[in-house]
C-alpha cells in the first residue's frame, strides 16, 4: 500500500525536548507515533475491513533464489576422478 504523509503542528521545544527522552528509550516520536497510529487504526477500524484492506495490500513472499556460487566456475571433479584419471596416463 502506498504511504500517507501526515504533517502536525507542535511546539518545537516541546518536540526536541521529547526526542531527547525517548533517545534514552532508544526510539523516537515518530516511531511512537506510528505506533500509535496503528494502534488507532485497529481499534477504530472493523476486523473485516482490517482483512479486506491486508489481503489487498500485501503480495504472496516470492520464493528465494539459491545463491549463486561466485569463487567456482564450472564443474567440480571428485579427487578420486582425478587420481583414476593420473593414473590411467
Amino acid at each position: 500500500m502506498d504511504k500517507a504523509n501526515i504533517t502536525l503542528a507542535f511546539d518545537q521545544e516541546k518536540w526536541d525536548t521529547l526526542e531527547f527522552y525517548l533517545k534514552k528509550e532508544k526510539t523516537t516520536a515518530q516511531r511512537r507515533l506510528e505506533e500509535s497510529l496503528t494502534q488507532l487504526y485497529e481499534q477504530a477500524m472493523p476486523a473485516p475491513v482490517r482483512e479486506y484492506l491486508d489481503s489487498r495490500g500485501v503480495p504472496p513472499p516470492r520464493p528465494r533464489r539459491p545463491p549463486k556460487a561466485d569463487t567456482l566456475k564450472g564443474t567440480v571433479v571428485p579427487a578420486a576422478q582425478v587420481k583414476d584419471e593420473q593414473h590411467g596416463q
